[in-house]
């Protein structure tokens, strides 16, 4: 490649990059998940677009592969334990049972429908099982879903991947010769020893990145991710299960005290948009759009038997004995939307020379635009109509931090939305728990620093700063407040989480 080629390809992956961040601005607004516009957007770029040909199943494996490490390392330091150490176990049960009861479901529904013989089959089984969080999240973002839910969706998403991926590849063999005690002894191993060096690495990690001061505080995001990768290739290395390596590295180091935790977290936010972005780009690519009509029949075919069914059935036999509601198992069936994971294992068999698995790959990659485009929109709806999500949700203020290293504190920002009891409650009033104090209110687009009688209105954003230890506490007098008034206590309001 010559200079000015470089330029050349420089200038046209920016343009790329910038499309893109914009195109998810667009669809935020629409209520759809960022990785159709992505997909879209590589579609555009191809053969059947502006004429970029590619077709190499394999570069596009490994670079997707690199990818999801990069997005689950992200997921985990995104991950705060307090959220999710108790729903661990449902979350691992529906992540791996939730997983085999899918797999076969769909596989059967595969070969008595449209006659795929039983490799074909269980490979289309395994690839489209995985949920994605990306696409999950997306579209729930602005959903004051009840945390335990939230937090098992999110925590599903993370384990799943792993189990998934090792089936993919024992059904990609060459040839294929199921042996199911052999088969159940090498996912538990992998799953074994992948969560044993994630958890190693992430501990190990922790305490160096304590105990040695770097000289630059851009060296600690760097550092943070370079363990994530060690998990994963460690992982890799000794035929384990590297995406769990990686998610619960991430977990274990997100958890851990960081030093310069917010600077680590939007670096890893960054980071994990790019890979998002490239990674199902260059996914659109891969595919070329006259061949996928030919794909519709079975991937609706496919996606109903795993919408109504499988799905269903996996959430029922993994997370009935957890005493979930109904309604909330209900959720979790409609919301296991599917993401970039299924599109990149459909490449394992390509490359694998599974005969068949051409097809395979266009199925996948209808089966996960078409419901996508189908279930996305659709989720506010049936929250709402679940009652999951309150008449009264207006009211609940959304509450983001970033964490202060050096004072083991933690600034929130507050909105104060319509309808909420906040409106005209002083500062004084608010009666937040020491240390906690307003810092600054911006209102009308200016800022200015409140009195103990300034009167709180609907519109404005608070700067709070309190200690990590009384975040939780301060959230909660918060979401009171909101809720009742200031006088919340005396009706019994302790601004509990949903």
């Amino acid at each position: 490649m010559s200079l000015h080629q470089l330029y050349l390809a420089l200038l046209a992956g920016g343009l790329v990059l910038l499309a893109s961040i914009i195109a998810t601005r667009m669809a935020s607004r629409a209520g759809l998940p960022s990785l159709l516009v992505f997909l879209a957007l590589g579609v555009v770029l191809g053969e059947d677009g502006l004429g970029i040909e590619f077709d190499d199943a394999q570069l596009a494996q490994n670079l997707g592969i690199a990818a999801l490490a990069v997005i689950l390392v992200e997921g985990g330091l995104a991950t705060r334990w307090s959220d999710v150490r108790r729903l661990l176990a449902p979350a691992s049960v529906l992540a791996t049972v939730g997983v085999v009861v899918s797999v076969l479901v769909t596989a059967s529904g595969a070969h008595l429908l449209l006659g795929l013989e039983w490799q074909l089959a269980l490979l289309l089984g395994a690839i489209v099982s995985p949920t994605d969080a990306a696409a999950v999240f997306s579209v729930l973002r602005t959903l004051p879903l009840p945390r335990r839910l939230r937090g098992l969706l999110e925590a599903e998403s993370g384990f799943n991947d792993a189990p998934t991926v090792i089936l993919v590849l024992l059904f990609s063999a060459i040839p294929f010769e199921p042996d199911v005690q052999h088969t159940a002894s090498d996912v538990g191993y992998q799953l074994a020893a992948g969560a044993a060096i994630g958890l190693v690495v992430g501990r190990l990690g922790a305490i160096a990145l304590h105990r040695i001061a770097l000289p630059a505080s851009g060296l600690y995001p760097l550092a943070t991710f370079g363990l994530g990768f060690v998990a994963f290739a460690a992982g890799g290395a000794v035929h384990a299960s590297g995406f769990l390596a990686a998610y619960l590295s991430g977990v274990v180091l997100a958890n851990s005290g960081l030093q310069h935790r917010a600077a680590t977290k939007s670096f890893a936010e960054g980071l994990g948009w790019l890979a998002q972005i490239g990674l199902f780009v260059l996914l659109g690519l891969l595919v070329t759009p006259s061949e996928l009509p030919r794909a519709l029949l079975p991937a609706l075919v496919v996606g109903l038997v795993l919408l109504l069914l499988s799905r269903p059935l996996s959430v029922l036999v993994s997370v009935a004995w957890f005493r979930i509601p109904w309604r909330e198992q209900l959720f979790l069936s409609w919301a296991g939307l599917r993401g970039a994971v299924p599109i990149v294992l459909a490449t394992v068999p390509v490359v694998q020379g599974v005969a068949g698995s051409d097809r395979l790959l266009d199925i996948v990659f209808v089966l996960v635009v078409t419901f996508t485009l189908v279930q996305g929109p659709s989720l506010p709806a049936l929250a709402r109509r679940l009652g999951l999500v309150r008449a009264d949700a207006t009211r609940e203020v959304h509450v983001e931090s970033a964490p202060l290293d050096v004072l083991d504190a933690e600034m929130l920002t507050v909105a104060i939305p319509r309808g909420s009891g906040l409106h005209y409650v002083a500062v004084l009033e608010l009666q937040l728990p020491d240390p906690g104090v307003i810092t600054l209110i911006i209102r009308e687009g200016s800022a200015f620093v409140p009195q103990p009688d300034t009167l709180l209105r609907t519109g404005d954003e608070l700067i709070i700063v309190t200690t990590s230890a009384r975040r939780e506490e301060t959230e909660r007098r918060l979401r009171a407040v909101s809720r009742r008034g200031k006088l919340a206590r005396w009706f019994g309001e302790h601004g509990e989480p949903d």
